[in-house]
């Protein structure tokens, strides 16, 4: 887990804005880009997409775009995201489900690779915005494959083109004048076993021998999809990006360039574990109460962070001035919202905690802010950037009530 706390920032930070507001370091977001970047650069045609709903703020497509790394999008604002930071073409890759006309009309606008994740998506296309020259299907293993907690059972997940679909959709598309073609999948998030993503390289690789041995079509690329895992625990290591690097490039040279299909590009689509572990979530305890169970209330609450209460996922908690204390309390760490779950830590041992006391919740880099909601009239905060020189800087403010009443019309109620 990376306990590389930028303190100083946080104090200053904690001068200039209140409390809660989740803090990004982008000296170390660039380094991780950059060790990422080098590790699969051994692969052919190597691009990662950065998976936009895990931290959409242009502030950070901009870093990402500086070193190098694409945007994968599923939602018209995504799209428009990498358009305002110069993202454009095929540096962006559209993987949506349930899509909705203008979203692939502006994808196609834009050049994207437009990763289709059912075969009917091949003829509403064609009507709504007309094919491209290059197309990707989304498959989903089904019982050959095991998911996870967040994302699921493959044969019960709503994504993607069973296999017989999939070979079905290739030989349409060449049919009606398509030229291009990529293989894409998704089937874990949040794995921190490297030989899972190899198992993924290697099911893909097969499939393209298949392809190209049913159809003649020979891809262009295929996508590993992303879901790499950060150490939300202490005790839990970071993946080796060097060892899945190393374990794809064997596959390939024994799957692809032994059946003739190089070069054939290798892209990811990675996002929590390119920004995850460099982001914190500062909050202040304001409340203690003593029942059947000791709680600290602070000012944040699940709108600021939804995955402890939708996964029960741990989040490390420190306290700023406390680290040196030993954890000898029992607490459940909650917001204000009016829901039982919303809780950021059970039974946690912490420090004696007190009313003023500041928390940093770690691992809010992806999939925090960007999963905020108003539910209960809550508002989301503000995210602060730590630059690489040392200043700070706002790079979304915090919602205001008028920002919540923004679409009514109290006018209409006279």
């Amino acid at each position: 887990m990376n306990l590389n706390i930028p303190t100083k920032a946080v104090r200053e930070a904690l001068k200039k804005f209140p409390t809660p507001f989740h803090l990004y370091d982008e000296a170390q977001i660039r380094e991780n880009a950059r060790r990422f970047k080098k590790a699969f650069s051994i692969l052919p045609g190597f691009k990662e997409f950065f998976a936009v709903k895990g931290l959409p703020n242009p502030y950070i497509l901009k870093i990402l775009k500086e070193e190098g790394f694409g945007t994968d999008c599923s939602s018209l604002p995504e799209l428009i995201l990498s358009e305002k930071v110069g993202i454009r073409g095929e540096n962006i890759m559209f993987s949506s489900n349930d899509t909705p006309a203008k979203e692939y009309v502006k994808a196609k606008e834009l050049g994207s690779i437009i990763n289709l994740d059912d075969i009917s998506h091949i003829e509403f296309l064609e009507k709504n915005a007309g094919l491209p020259d290059l197309i990707s299907f989304r498959y989903n293993p089904g019982p050959a494959r095991k998911g996870n907690v967040i994302i699921g059972d493959p044969k019960e997940a709503k994504y993607g083109l069973t296999r017989k679909q999939l070979i079905e959709a290739y030989k349409i598309c060449k049919q009606k004048g398509v030229t291009r073609f990529g293989l894409h999948t998704m089937v874990v998030s949040n794995e921190l076993k490297e030989e899972y993503f190899i198992e993924t390289a290697k099911m893909l690789f097969e499939l393209a021998v298949e392809i190209n041995k049913e159809i003649g079509i020979k891809l262009e690329f295929v996508n590993l999809g992303g879901g790499i895992g950060i150490p939300y625990k202490p005790e839990e290591r970071p993946v080796s990006y060097e060892k899945i690097a190393k374990g794809i490039q064997k596959l390939y040279q024994s799957l692809i360039e032994k059946n003739n299909l190089a070069p054939l590009k290798i892209f990811m689509e990675c996002g929590r574990v390119i920004t995850g572990p460099y982001g914190w979530l500062v909050t202040k305890v304001i409340h203690m109460k003593h029942t059947y169970k000791d709680y600290v209330g602070v000012d944040a609450n699940m709108a600021n962070l939804m995955r402890p209460a939708m996964y029960g996922a741990y989040h490390h908690i420190t306290v700023l001035g406390k680290e040196d204390k030993k954890p000898i309390h029992v607490y459940d760490v909650t917001g204000s919202l009016c829901e039982n779950n919303d809780k950021f830590a059970i039974d946690r041992k912490l420090p004696v905690i007190e009313i003023g006391d500041l928390m940093l919740i770690h691992n809010t880099g992806a999939h925090g802010h960007a999963m905020g909601f108003n539910y209960n009239g809550k508002l989301r905060s503000s995210e602060i950037l730590l630059r690489e020189n040392g200043s700070l800087q706002l790079i979304r403010r915090a919602e205001t009530v008028e920002d919540y009443f923004a679409t009514l019309d109290f006018n209409k109620l006279k």
